[in-house]
């Protein structure tokens, strides 16, 4: 899939991209006082550690399952329990960040998740678990939170490719947990073994943070008070529950969606559910350097075309196998870059604080929760093709929302970033 992926690049494009891009992008690092490096390193692996605890949930829910004596109907309840765990740690880590230094705030953050990921094993009531996976959301939700935040606050407006590789590292947590789960299972007939591992890789993490300085918030006078500023917050919190419900709608429901359409087998389907994954870990890889080269603008406005683009094909050709493929590596190679250069796009035009930026969690977090459901309950009742139409419909409306963005950001801006 790389290979392919690389070689729909002409050559010498390929060699701009790299020169003027990623060259730089990787001497960044080279050019910033070891502080602000080693500030910017732990983030990155924090998200790591974020991304193992946030993907080893789905390979290990039949084990849980089994461990609770509970039906899978049953053990679902503990998306629901973590869910709303994240959404309130991100609204409430948030205010902490704001008025405590970052990084212990991020420590007790790392070390609740450390322990909440090594009793998540070992419990065999259902309620205690649905409690401990609660809690373990919330201490994820301040973790996501901090981590965008405190870039921020170190880079400020150079954020935009250090933004895209910090989530770049959460995919790469999400693509480790099943294979070490899958290790686990064959290793030891269990699922103890790998979230052990996991909790014990985010221990030395949390302290090596603790012993680095925080950050320093924006000053309140940076701030842009007033109607139109709140006008402003309250459409990127719109905007990301638009976008990460699609994200997550498509993510989520394309594997039932092929089978159900007659395209393909279950083997097939998990294929391109993995395509789609697999698209957008490679978009978000090349968005680094273009992150260094592009206005945030550009950059969304090509990603959200990208994804009508990939969405349309698939809407216009629904027995055609190959344009379910072709559109979904679109939507995915599209979708990639579109969290982390919104961030970027907000950090330009208002002062982002731990409040902030938890709000535009909160609109994530409800739009992945509200969307799918919205799909699952008129998937059978109209029939699959009414997954593509929602999620088109979504990112229209998505597309809508920021053309006035950037006017309303224009007229307080003056110019856009």
């Amino acid at each position: 899939m790389h290979e392919y992926a690389i070689a729909l690049i002409p050559y010498r494009g390929w060699q701009i991209l790299w020169d003027n891009g990623i060259t730089n992008t990787l001497e960044a690092p080279l050019k910033m006082n070891t502080q602000k490096r080693n500030q910017t390193a732990a983030y990155f692996l924090a998200f790591i550690t974020l991304g193992l605890a946030t993907a080893a949930l789905g390979p290990a829910l039949p084990y849980l399952a089994a461990q609770t004596g509970s039906e899978l109907s049953q053990i679902s309840i503990l998306f629901t329990a973590k869910a709303t765990g994240y959404l309130l740690g991100s609204l409430i880590g948030g205010r902490f960040y704001d008025r405590l230094p970052g990084h212990k705030v991020m420590f007790i953050g790392l070390i609740g998740m450390m322990v909440t990921v090594a009793l998540t094993p070992v419990l065999n009531l259902l309620w205690l678990l649905v409690l401990v996976l609660f809690f373990l959301g919330a201490t994820e939700g301040a973790v996501d939170v901090g981590g965008n935040t405190l870039l921020v606050w170190v880079h400020r407006r150079a954020v935009g490719p250090f933004m895209n590789t910090l989530h770049l590292f959460f995919g790469v947590g999400t693509f480790l947990a099943p294979i070490i789960l899958a290790q686990s299972v064959l290793r030891s007939e269990g699922i103890q073994f790998g979230y052990w591992l996991i909790a014990l890789v985010i221990f030395p993490l949390a302290l090596w943070l603790l012993r680095l300085p925080s950050p320093d918030a924006p000053a309140r006078e940076e701030e842009k008070e007033g109607l139109s500023n709140i006008w402003l917050l309250s459409m990127i919190v719109l905007f990301f529950f638009l976008y990460v419900g699609a994200e997550v709608g498509f993510g989520g429901w394309v594997f039932t969606y092929t089978l159900k359409m007659g395209l393909a087998q279950e083997t097939s389907a998990a294929y391109l559910t993995s395509a789609f994954w697999g698209a957008f870990t490679i978009g978000r890889l090349f968005s680094i350097p273009i992150a260094a080269k592009l206005r945030a603008r550009w950059i969304l406005s090509a990603d959200l075309i990208g994804s009508l683009l990939g969405l349309g094909l698939i809407l216009l050709y629904p027995e055609s196998l190959v344009a379910l493929w072709v559109g979904t590596f679109i939507i995915g190679l599209s979708m990639a870059s579109i969290f982390p250069t919104m961030i970027t796009f907000a950090e330009h035009r208002m002062t982002l604080t731990g409040t902030t930026t938890s709000l535009f969690f909160v609109g994530a977090s409800a739009g992945g929760m509200f969307l799918p459901w919205l799909i699952g309950q008129l998937f059978e009742p109209i029939g699959p093709r009414v997954a593509i139409f929602i999620i088109l419909v979504d990112m229209l409306l998505a597309v809508l929302l920021f053309f006035v963005l950037m006017r309303v950001s224009q007229s307080i801006e003056g110019q856009s970033s």
